[in-house]
């Protein structure tokens, strides 16, 4: 018998590689205003917390809200037009996703992206595959805050030690503890081992697959 019914999933660098449209909407806004571009290890170690902190952590020096209004602007501008240039999902995700479904999970997404591009990137990648998908929203705390997830325990009336989450940040970590779920922490995304380990993670899958060997 499953331990658990449903299974909740990040998104940028767990189920989708996302890191090159951030850094090129991060960029495209850097430069326009006249600081300097960041490269990709640079703009990975800025995610995790939603678009707004990405671009506060890739300035070079603390602006004024007003003028990091207008570049956050520029930028979202510039990524609701290119989020799935360059976007993609991790080899073999997909097809784990669905095997998760047909082993009889129920499955949902939480982001920290703005929900509108959270639920077109899930329609454009993994169609049909999630009951849920949430992602940034007024009115309700990002992650690490358990809003998101509380929401979705609530629609499908399950218990949160009946949820695991999956995630590859640190922010992931502390979601799950705050939610009081069981996570599962990949190390193909957007952080290295190590530095999980040091934020607590304990269980990790280091590839598509061994999702499958946990979950079973």
């Amino acid at each position: 018998m499953k331990k658990y019914k449903l299974v909740i999933f990040d998104m940028d660098g767990t189920i989708l590689d996302t890191i090159e449209d951030i850094k090129d909407a991060v960029n495209v806004a850097l430069e326009h205003y006249g600081y300097p571009v960041r490269t990709v290890s640079e703009v990975k170690r800025a995610v995790g917390n939603g678009l707004r902190k990405t671009l506060e952590r890739s300035l070079p020096a603390p602006v004024d809200e007003e003028t990091f209004g207008q570049i956050y602007s520029y930028m979202i501008e510039h990524y609701s037009f290119h989020s799935a240039d360059k976007t993609k999902p991790y080899d073999g995700i997909v097809e784990v996703i669905r095997k998760i479904k047909d082993m009889g999970y129920d499955t949902a997404v939480i982001s920290n992206k703005k929900e509108s591009a959270v639920k077109d990137l899930c329609e454009k990648f993994y169609k049909g595959l999630f009951n849920y998908s949430l992602g940034e929203k007024e009115g309700r705390r990002p992650k690490p805050y358990p809003d998101a997830v509380n929401y979705v325990l609530e629609e499908m009336k399950i218990e949160s030690k009946e949820a695991i989450y999956i995630g590859d940040s640190e922010v992931d970590i502390e979601t799950a503890k705050n939610s009081n779920m069981d996570s599962i922490i990949v190390t193909w995304g957007f952080r290295e081992e190590e530095f999980l380990i040091s934020k607590g993670a304990k269980t990790f899958a280091r590839y598509p697959g061994e999702l499958l060997e946990i979950l079973q």
